[in-house]
């Protein structure tokens, strides 16, 4: 579990002090790209309660997910302790484990560690953009998987400025997340369920 949150920290890092806020290294042309962004809110960007002033949402929002890493952390050692508990759930509860804590650390840290000028240099360690639980959460994964010739107005919210399919942006953390709960409920619903 400490290796993915390690791996997960080390890759929003690197792509923090190495790339200016929207920059984009193609890895796979057409299909995959490191695009560095910075979710200000919950899921895909969104924010919680938009406006001016202290943002109240964000701070439930952080709670709320240090709250659900402790039930996970409390649910694992409980379940792993049990004789007929499979490998595989506590492999999926640790990746949930890690990915929320991985997404908290963003939230708690970043705004406080980093100043928000970009590009950023490892030089920006030190500055501060926000109080504790106020930073942004790095993602970087993004897959515009097709282009489209024309799309129709009404469904422009869904392409970027050169016509692709707006899919997610999202980081190590969330592909953790992600995963594990697909992986417990095609495969270890069984023992879920009871």
């Amino acid at each position: 579990m400490l290796v993915l949150l390690v791996a997960d920290q080390a890759l929003k890092i690197w792509i923090k002090t190495h790339l200016a806020l929207g920059e984009a290294i193609i890895v796979c042309p057409d299909w995959f790209q490191l695009r560095f962004i910075e979710n200000p809110g919950a899921a895909f960007g969104m924010r919680i309660a938009p406006g001016e002033g202290y943002d109240w949402g964000k701070l439930a929002l952080g709670i709320f997910r240090i709250l659900f890493s402790v039930v996970i952390a409390w649910i694992t050692l409980r379940l792993s302790r049990k004789s007929d508990t499979p490998k595989g759930v506590l492999i999926g509860a640790a990746l949930i484990f890690a990915g929320a804590v991985g997404n908290i650390l963003d939230s708690a840290l970043y705004g406080v560690l980093f100043s928000e000028s970009t590009p950023l240099t490892v030089a920006h360690f030190g500055g501060s953009y926000a109080g504790p639980m106020m930073g942004k959460v790095v993602d970087m994964f993004y897959f515009p998987l097709f282009q489209w010739e024309s799309c129709p107005d009404w469904l422009s919210f869904l392409v970027d400025h050169h016509n692709y399919f707006f899919g997610p942006v999202f980081n190590l953390a969330d592909a953790y997340i992600s995963v594990a709960v697909v992986y417990l409920l095609l495969f270890q619903f069984k023992f879920l369920n009871k």
